[in-house]
């Protein structure tokens, strides 16, 4: 309902993908779907024997285990660069890179596998270490290194969610992205239009130490599944060690603020920046993240961008800041994300435009209505003012009314070799 037509998982990715693949098409999809080679899982296979079953939540639990969070020995580097060549081979989108949870890593390993990703012919999409400003004691800045990365090896390197990355040094890293582009650097961004991230509460940035490093506390942190505000340190590594995969927000801007707000805004402003959701799945209380009933249960828990980031962009940029036109809010919520994709896969040359020839996955709005209505504390109510929505030229939301028997989505894929 927020005029989604395709929905791809490259941050994070999957591991094995061709099981990724597989589960998604035996479920079936109401929109396209696909998936990128995952960095995390190669890397916890190879340093710490964990096995990948393709499955979000059990990679979500990965996150907090710090023994695949250390530099690789030169054959461990091998191996799982090895694993993650395999996965290209088979048709992932690219490479998600989660270095932003192992932030004590070797940079060299970063390097390695830009050149990796670069001889693929693959993007890379990264969620980035921590910047300079946040810990002096860094192995490099994190916004730096992509854009000194992407300009030494010429791999095409996106970075994730630049908002909630560079928070209140926002100015600081677009600046240095732009320099690194202007130098020929293949860097594109993205971000979302929320001021708080939702992540496991086992990630690295989450410990007590880290919070105070980028000037937030506990109480900054708010449980998913239970709605708890955390109260205080004890209670932060009480719950992180408990369970390291639990989903929780992380406010990192306040929305009421208008400093921040404006802060917020100049990054989905920035040239060329991609509005994307960063979504995560739905948990309700009795253990299950996956519903095929509509509307959705009662009682779900997800941040509310999974809902509502696309609508809440129009709203925002278009109708009442005016800062973009209409025809600029489709060309970075469409065309350029397609456009990021467009070398790893044939297929994504038919997406993104409105021609002979292209992909008939078409939203149809109502400009004047076009709003999110999730919350914080209701997330998963439903946008408002798509009118109608065709995946694949069949219809799944007609006259505002989702259809729940349709499901037309395709697979997004590399092209194996």
């Amino acid at each position: 309902m927020d005029g989604v037509t395709t929905a791809l998982d490259l941050e994070a990715g999957l591991m094995p993908i061709e099981r990724a693949y597989a589960e998604a098409a035996a479920a079936g999809r109401p929109l396209h779907y696909g998936f990128s080679a995952s960095w995390g899982a190669a890397r916890a296979q190879v340093l710490a024997g964990i096995e990948p079953d393709a499955g979000f939540d059990s990679g979500l639990a990965v996150l907090g285990n710090p023994s695949w969070q250390r530099s690789s020995s030169p054959k461990e580097l091998a191996a799982w660069l090895s694993l993650v060549d395999g996965e290209l081979a088979a048709g992932a989108l690219g490479v998600g890179v989660l270095l932003g949870y192992a932030p004590d890593t070797d940079p060299g390993e970063f390097l390695a596998l830009a050149r990796l990703a670069k001889e693929a012919g693959a993007p890379t999409y990264t969620h980035v270490r921590e910047l300079v400003e946040v810990n002096p004691e860094t192995p490099v800045d994190g916004s730096a290194e992509i854009a000194i990365v992407a300009g030494e090896t010429g791999a095409a390197m996106h970075h994730c969610h630049v908002n909630s990355t560079s928070g209140h040094q926002i100015e600081r890293v677009l600046a240095a992205l732009e320099a690194g582009r202007s130098a020929g650097s293949r860097v594109t961004v993205e971000a979302y239009p929320y001021g708080a991230g939702s992540t496991g509460i086992g990630a690295a940035f989450l410990s007590p130490e880290r919070l105070k490093m980028k000037g937030l506390s506990p109480s900054s942190v708010i449980m998913l599944e239970t709605g708890e505000r955390i109260s205080d340190e004890g209670r932060l590594l009480q719950v992180r060690a408990a369970d390291p995969g639990a989903p929780c927000i992380l406010e990192f801007l306040d929305e009421t603020s208008p400093h921040d707000l404006g802060l917020l805004h100049q990054a989905l402003a920035f040239p060329d920046a991609i509005v994307a959701s960063d979504a995560l799945p739905v948990y309700w209380k009795n253990g299950t993240s996956e519903s095929t009933e509509w509307p959705l249960p009662p009682g779900g828990a997800t941040h509310p961008r999974t809902s509502g980031t696309y609508a809440k962009t129009l709203r925002l940029m278009v109708r009442e800041s005016k800062a973009w036109t209409w025809l600029e809010a489709f060309r970075r919520c469409s065309y350029l994300p397609a456009r990021v994709l467009d070398e790893v896969a044939p297929g994504a040359l038919a997406k993104g435009r409105l021609n002979v020839g292209a992909d008939a996955d078409i939203v149809v709005l109502d400009p004047h209505a076009i709003t999110d209505a999730a919350t914080y504390f209701d997330p998963t109510r439903p946008s408002v003012g798509v009118r109608h929505l065709f995946v694949s030229g069949v219809p799944v939301v007609t006259d505002g009314n989702l259809r729940t028997d349709a499901f037309p989505g395709k697979p997004l894929r590399g092209e194996p070799r």
